[in-house]
C-alpha cells in the first residue's frame, strides 16, 4: 500500500519545519541552552504543523533520532477527542510518577487538549501545578479559547500561523518535482488557495490530483475539488450587476449541473468580490457591501441555493431607479409588522410637530382618528399591471426571500383567483406554502382591498423567457396619492451602514 504525500514527507527534525520560523527557532535555542519548560501549549489552525513539531521536539529534548515509524516508550500520545473522561487523566496522573524506562524525560503529547471535561482539566490541572521533574507536557489545539485559564498559564503558548501562499506553493511545487508530476503553476496556486493555510489538505490535494495524471492543468484542480472556473464566477457577477433575472438563473443552473455547491459559489463570488475592491475596479461599493453581507448567510441556510438566488436577485435589483413608495402595511403570520422609517429634514419635523400642536388645540375634547389608508381600487377586467408592481414593491420592505421570488412570477388574473406561473417548481413550492400564501394574500388586500384566490404553477417554458415584470417596470408603477417628504442627504458612509442594518431616521444633534 503506497504512503500519503504529507506523511512521506512529514518534517523529521525542527530545521525542516516550514513556515513557522518563529517557533522552531525558539525551540531549538531552548534545547540547546538546557532551558526546557515542563508544560508547552502549541495553539493553531489545522495542518500547520503542531502535533509534528509536537512529536519532533519530545525526541529532540531525550536526544532519540526521529522517523515517522519511531516508537519509544517514554512518549506517550493521548488523544483528548476519545480519552476526554477523568478516568483517563487520573490514570495519567497516576503514572506521571513513575520514571522514564530509557529516556531522560516522559513526553505526554495530548491532542485537541480542547476536548476535555471540565473534571477531566481540573485533575490535569494538579499534575501540572506540581509537575515530577522527569515529566514534560505538550498540548495541542486547534480551540484555544475552550481552555480553562487555569490550564493556560501553567504553559508555554506558542501560537502557530497559517502558511503563506507562497511558501505553500514553493513546498507543493518541491514535492511535485519529487514526485516527478508536471503541474502548471497556476494549478499549484490553486491548491494552496484550497488548501486555506494548512499544508496537510494542499499536500492531501496534490496526492490525489497525482494519482490520477502526472500532468496537470488549473482545470484538472477545478474538477477535482469542485471549484467553478473564475471566468464562470465573473459571468455570473457580471448577470447580476448588469443583467436580467434570467441571466443569473441560467448561471447557477450551469453550476448545478456540473455538481458545484451554493455554499461554494457564494464563497467565490465574495473573493472576487474582495480582489475588485482591492484593485479599485468598482465604485460602486455600497452596492458590494450590502452583496456580501447577504452571501454570508448562504452557508448556513437551511435552503442555501435559494439563500444565494435571493442574495443575488437583491444586488441585481439595484439596475432600477427605485422610488419612495407609500407604506401599506403587510400582516405577517407570527410575527409582528414592521414600519418603514421615514428620513425627514430638520425644517420638516418643526412644520409637523406646528401642525400637530395646533391639531390638539382644535380638538381638546375630540379621540384623534388615524387617517384611512388608501386602497387602489381594483375595476373588473382591469390589467393587473396597474397593482402589480406596487405589490412587488411593498412586499420588499417586509420579506426579501418572497419578493425576489415573485420578480420571477409571471401573473395572470381570472375573476377573484390570481395565477402566478414560474418557470421553476422551488419558486412554485414557495408560494404554494400556506403561510407564504396567506402572507400573500394579505398583502394584496391591504393594497387593492380585494379577496383573492392564490394559485402557483410551473411552466418550464418560461426558463427562455424574462419575467413578465422587469426591473423597470417594478419601479415604474403608479403610486397612491400620498405625499411624503423627500429624504435628508446621507452621507456615503451612512449609506453603507443602512444598506446592510436597514434604513432609520436620522436624529439631528
Amino acid at each position: 500500500m503506497g504512503q500519503a504525500l504529507y506523511r512521506k514527507y512529514r518534517s523529521k527534525s525542527l530545521s525542516e519545519i516550514v513556515g513557522q520560523k518563529h517557533i522552531t527557532d525558539t525551540l531549538s535555542r531552548a534545547i540547546k541552552n538546557g532551558q526546557i519548560s515542563h508544560a508547552y501549549l502549541f495553539t493553531g489552525p489545522k495542518g500547520v504543523g503542531k502535533t509534528s513539531i509536537a512529536r519532533i521536539l519530545a525526541h529532540e529534548v531525550n536526544g532519540l533520532p526521529y522517523t515517522d515509524e519511531s516508537i519509544h516508550l517514554d512518549i506517550i500520545e493521548i488523544d483528548a477527542a476519545s480519552n476526554r473522561r477523568i478516568d483517563e487523566i487520573r490514570d495519567l496522573r497516576d503514572k506521571v510518577h513513575i520514571a522514564p524506562t530509557s529516556a531522560k524525560y516522559k513526553v505526554y503529547i495530548i491532542d485537541e487538549v480542547h476536548m476535555l471535561t471540565k473534571e477531566a482539566f481540573n485533575a490535569l490541572l494538579k499534575t501540572l501545578e506540581e509537575p515530577p521533574a522527569h515529566v514534560i507536557f505538550i498540548l495541542a489545539t486547534t480551540e484555544a479559547h475552550k481552555l480553562p485559564d487555569t490550564i493556560v498559564s501553567r504553559t508555554q503558548r506558542f501560537t502557530f500561523k497559517a502558511i503563506e501562499q507562497s511558501k505553500a506553493v514553493e513546498h507543493l511545487r518541491e514535492l511535485a518535482h519529487k514526485e516527478k508530476m508536471d503541474i502548471s503553476d497556476d494549478a499549484l496556486e490553486l491548491l494552496a488557495v484550497h488548501g486555506g493555510g494548512s499544508f496537510r489538505d494542499a499536500i492531501g490535494l496534490l496526492d490525489q490530483i497525482g494519482h490520477s495524471k502526472k500532468t496537470v492543468s488549473r482545470k484538472d484542480v477545478e474538477e477535482l475539488i469542485g471549484i467553478a472556473p473564475e471566468e464562470a464566477v465573473q459571468g455570473l457577477l457580471d448577470s447580476t450587476l448588469t443583467g436580467q433575472p434570467s441571466d443569473i438563473i441560467n448561471s447557477l443552473e450551469n453550476f448545478t449541473e456540473r455538481g458545484i455547491a451554493p455554499a461554494q459559489i457564494s464563497k467565490q463570488v465574495s473573493g472576487l468580490i474582495r480582489k475588485n475592491l482591492l484593485e479599485n475596479k468598482s465604485a460602486d461599493v455600497k452596492r458590494y457591501t450590502q452583496l456580501l453581507a447577504d452571501l454570508l448567510g448562504v452557508t448556513s441556510s437551511q435552503q442555501p441555493g435559494m439563500a444565494l438566488e435571493i442574495a443575488l436577485f437583491n444586488a441585481n435589483s439595484f439596475n432600477a431607479p427605485e422610488l419612495i413608495a407609500a407604506v401599506l402595511p403587510v400582516k405577517h403570520v407570527g410575527t409582528p409588522p414592521q414600519s418603514v422609517p421615514i428620513v425627514k429634514k430638520p425644517e420638516e419635523k418643526a412644520a409637523i410637530k406646528t401642525e400637530e400642536s395646533n391639531a390638539v388645540e382644535k380638538n381638546d375634547d375630540k379621540p384623534a382618528e388615524k387617517e384611512a389608508i388608501p386602497v387602489i381600487q381594483m375595476v373588473e377586467g382591469e390589467d393587473i399591471s396597474n397593482w402589480w408592481p406596487k405589490l412587488v414593491n411593498n412586499i420588499k420592505k417586509h420579506n426579501n426571500t418572497l419578493y425576489g421570488v415573485l420578480r420571477l412570477a409571471h401573473p395572470h388574473l381570472d375573476g377573484d383567483t390570481l395565477l402566478l406561473s414560474f418557470a421553476f417548481g422551488l419558486h412554485t413550492k414557495k408560494v404554494t406554502d400556506a403561510q407564504v400564501n396567506l402572507v400573500l394574500q394579505e398583502a394584496i388586500k391591504a393594497l387593492t382591498g380585494r379577496d383573492l384566490v392564490i394559485k402557483a404553477v410551473q411552466d418550464k417554458d418560461l426558463k427562455d423567457k424574462i419575467p413578465a415584470i422587469t426591473n423597470a417596470q417594478a419601479f415604474s408603477a403608479p403610486e397612491p396619492e400620498i405625499q411624503i417628504p423627500e429624504p435628508a442627504e446621507l452621507s456615503e458612509d451612512l449609506s453603507a451602514i443602512t444598506s446592510i442594518f436597514g434604513g432609520g431616521e436620522v436624529l439631528e444633534s
